[in-house]
C-alpha cells in the first residue's frame, strides 16, 4: 500500500491566500526593517544583551510581524506544495518529484554561491531569503510543468 503525504485539494486555495499575505508581509518587513508594529514581549532561547553578548532563555521585547510573515509564507507554501491536484496520479507525482528536485538543487546552489562570494551581514540576508527558495521554486517549476503538459495535450518532453 502506497502512503501519501498529500493534503486534500481543499487546502490549495487556503495555501495561496496565506502564502500571498505572508509574502507581502515579508516584503513589508524588509522595507521597514526596524518597525514597532506588533511589538510585544516574547520568550527567546537566545537574545542580544547589548555589548555583554548573548543571553539564554529570557523574555525580550520584539516586533513579531516578521515572524508572523515568515510563518505564513512557509505554511502557505507547504499547503500549496502538498495539496493534491484534482486528478492526482503517478504522472503528477513524477512532476512533483521533478519540481522538488529542482527546488532543492537550486537552494543548495544559491547557498554554495553565497558561501563563496557573499560575506558579513549580506550573507545573513541570503540565508533569510534562502529559507523561502524551496517552496517558491517548487511552486514555479511544478505549475510551469503542469502548464506545459496541458499545452501539449498531456505530453511531457
Amino acid at each position: 500500500m502506497k502512503q501519501s503525504f498529500l493534503l486534500s485539494n481543499r487546502f490549495k486555495p487556503l495555501g495561496w491566500a496565506v502564502f500571498a499575505i505572508g509574502f507581502l508581509l515579508c516584503i513589508l518587513c524588509m522595507c521597514l526593517q526596524n518597525t514597532d508594529i506588533l511589538q510585544t514581549k516574547v520568550f527567546a532561547l537566545f537574545y542580544n544583551v547589548g555589548i555583554l553578548g548573548t543571553g539564554f532563555c529570557g523574555i525580550v521585547e520584539n516586533s513579531v510581524l516578521d515572524e508572523i510573515a515568515a510563518i505564513m509564507t512557509i505554511v502557505g507554501g507547504v499547503f500549496i506544495m502538498f495539496s493534491k491536484e484534482k486528478n492526482e496520479d503517478e504522472f503528477i507525482a513524477s512532476l512533483r518529484l521533478n519540481a522538488l528536485s529542482w527546488a532543492v538543487l537550486t537552494n543548495c546552489a544559491i547557498l554554495l554561491f553565497a558561501i563563496v562570494f557573499v560575506y558579513d551581514f549580506p550573507f545573513f540576508w541570503v540565508l533569510v531569503g534562502n529559507m523561502f527558495t524551496i517552496p517558491i521554486i517548487f511552486i514555479l517549476r511544478f505549475y510551469w510543468l503542469l502548464h506545459c503538459v496541458s499545452k501539449n495535450n498531456g505530453e511531457y518532453d
